[in-house]
């Protein structure tokens, strides 16, 4: 398998939209407060009922620029020939993204994505590396990355790549029925 990464531009949204992005979910992280949460929060893998989530229809390249100046984003797909099969965006200083907290010295896995077909060839971790390198050389010390507890595969996935876990929002969705159990977690990879 020959699999082509390489950064693209605005250009490519259509195309990028066109990469599922179903998380597989066949188990969750529990979360157990000890003492009220005062004595910490105990994080427990357990099986659940298998489900697919399609995160597509919270994220859509297409729409990036009808809420933000993505002057500061860069964009990655891999491609088998010309099907495009993976996809990255990193966000950059951005005014407004609340994720980066004000600061101008971290930027955001902003979506990341792999066509069914495609999971668990590596294709993730090129463009991860990709993305790691680039945002090196922008000047970013730190990428922040959002996660639920119920996409195991991805958290396990940002640990391998260096990744702490240092956020946990158990009410981050409460006010939305869908997904109001699931809970927001914010990992931290040092570049």
């Amino acid at each position: 398998m020959s699999i082509d990464i390489r950064e693209m531009d605005r250009s490519c949204f259509e195309l990028y939209d066109k990469v599922p992005m179903n998380v597989e979910i066949h188990s969750v992280y529990t979360a157990e407060r000890a003492e009220g949460g005062l004595g910490g929060i105990v994080f427990e893998e357990k099986p659940t009922e298998p489900a697919v989530k399609d995160l597509s229809r919270y994220e859509r390249a297409v729409d990036y620029e009808k809420q933000f100046d993505i002057s500061n984003w860069r964009f990655y797909m891999a491609f088998d020939g010309e099907r495009p099969v993976g996809a990255m965006t990193v966000a950059g200083t951005t005014e407004g993204l609340n994720m980066l907290y004000g600061r101008t010295d971290a930027c955001v896995l902003w979506d990341i994505r792999v066509d069914d077909s495609y999971k668990h060839r590596g294709i993730g971790k090129r463009l991860m590396e990709l993305g790691i390198e680039n945002a090196r050389s922008d000047g970013y010390r730190q990428m922040i990355i959002e996660c639920q507890n119920n996409n195991v595969t991805a958290c396990k996935f940002y640990r391998r790549m260096g990744a702490v876990l240092s956020k946990i929002d158990m009410y981050a969705y409460y006010l939305d029925p869908e997904i109001r159990d699931e809970i927001m977690l914010i990992w931290y990879l040092d570049l």
